[in-house]
C-alpha cells in the first residue's frame, strides 16, 4: 500500500513539475515572439532608412523650394538613428512616416519630379517598405497582445510573476499623426 501511495506522490508531483515546464516554456515562446516581431520591424525600418538619402538627394534638385519637408525628414531619420529603446524609434519612426506623407504629397505639385525614374523607383520601394512596416507592426501588437493576455491568466500569471515579465505596450500611431497631410504653398 505504501509503495502505490509514494508512487501516486510521485506521479502527482512529475505532473505539476510538468505543468509548469509547460507554461514556463509558453511564455518564454510569446516573450520572445515580441523580440522577433521586433527585429522583423526593425530589419524593415534600416531598408527604408538606407534609402531615403537616396530619395532626398533625387527630390534636391526639385524642390528646392521644400527644403522643410527634406529636412524633417532628415531629421527624423537622425532621431531613428540615436533611438536606443523602442518607444523611442517608434517616435522617430512616426515623424518620419509623417515626414514621408508630405514629401509624396508635395511631389504632387513637381510635374518633372513625378516623372523623375528614380524618383518614382525610390516612392514605389519606400511605399512598399512602409506597407510591410504597417504589416509587421501589426504582428508586433498581436504578439504583446498575447504575452499580455498569458501573464495576466491563471496560473501563467504565477509563472510570470515569478520571472518578473510586466505587461509590454503596444505600437501606436499617436492621433494627429493619423490626420491627412495638408500641403499649402
Amino acid at each position: 500500500m505504501g509503495l502505490v501511495v509514494l508512487a501516486i506522490v510521485v506521479f502527482v508531483v512529475l505532473g505539476l513539475i510538468g505543468y509548469f515546464v509547460g507554461i514556463y516554456n509558453g511564455l518564454i515562446q510569446v516573450k520572445n515572439n515580441i523580440d522577433k516581431a521586433w527585429a522583423n520591424i526593425d530589419v524593415l525600418l534600416k531598408q527604408r532608412h538606407d534609402e531615403l538619402p537616396k530619395l532626398i538627394e533625387t527630390c534636391k534638385g526639385y524642390m528646392k523650394y521644400e527644403q522643410s519637408v527634406l529636412e524633417k525628414i532628415t531629421q527624423a531619420r537622425t532621431s531613428f538613428m540615436s533611438a536606443t529603446s523602442i518607444e523611442d524609434k517608434t517616435k522617430a519612426e512616426n515623424q518620419l512616416t509623417a515626414g514621408l506623407k508630405t514629401l509624396f504629397a508635395v511631389s504632387e505639385n513637381y510635374p518633372d519630379l513625378k516623372a523623375n525614374a528614380s524618383f518614382l523607383q525610390f516612392q514605389t520601394r519606400i511605399s512598399g517598405l512602409e506597407n510591410e512596416i504597417a504589416d509587421r507592426r501589426e504582428f508586433f501588437n498581436e504578439s504583446v497582445n498575447v504575452y499580455n493576455i498569458r501573464i495576466q491568466q491563471m496560473p501563467d500569471v504565477f509563472v510570470a510573476n515569478s520571472l518578473g515579465y510586466v505587461r509590454r505596450s503596444m505600437l501606436e500611431i499617436p492621433k494627429e499623426e493619423t490626420q491627412d497631410v495638408k500641403v499649402q504653398f
